[in-house]
C-alpha cells in the first residue's frame, strides 16, 4: 500500500505560481512513476504532468508547457509541480498519482496509475 499526502495548494492571483508537493510513502519510491492530474468543478480529470521513476523524462499536456515544472526528490520521496504564470482556468484539485511496476518513461493516462492522493485544491483568481 502506497500512501500520498499532496500539499501547497492555495488560492493565488493570475500570474503567481505555486509549488505543490507530494510526499509518497513506501521504501521503493525510486522505482515508481509519478504524474499530477487535475480536475475542475463540472469537467474530467486530465493529465497535467509526469515524469519517470529516475525523472530522467518528463512529459506535460499542452496547457501545462513552459509554465508548469514537474520534479522529484528520491531521497525525500516527494515529487513536486512547480506552477508558474497561473491562469484562471487552472483552477482545480490536484492530485497526484504513482504507478507501482514501472518503465523509464512517464505515463499520461489516469488507469495507468495504481495510487491515488487526496488532492489539493488550487484557485486562480483573475
Amino acid at each position: 500500500q502506497v500512501q500520498l499526502v499532496e500539499s501547497g495548494g492555495g488560492l493565488v492571483q493570475a500570474g503567481g505560481s505555486l509549488r505543490l508537493s507530494c510526499a509518497a510513502s513506501g521504501r521503493t519510491f525510486s522505482s515508481y512513476a509519478m504524474g499530477w492530474f487535475r480536475q475542475a468543478p463540472g469537467k474530467e480529470r486530465e493529465f497535467v504532468a509526469g515524469i519517470s521513476r529516475s525523472g530522467g523524462n518528463m512529459g506535460y499536456a499542452d496547457s501545462a508547457k513552459g509554465r508548469f515544472t514537474i520534479s522529484r526528490d528520491n531521497a525525500k520521496n516527494t515529487v513536486y509541480l512547480q506552477m508558474n504564470s497561473l491562469k484562471p482556468e487552472d483552477t482545480a484539485v490536484y492530485y497526484c498519482a504513482a504507478r507501482i511496476l514501472s518503465r523509464s518513461y512517464y505515463y499520461t493516462a489516469g488507469n495507468e496509475y495504481d495510487y491515488w492522493g487526496q488532492g489539493t485544491q488550487v484557485s486562480v483568481s483573475s
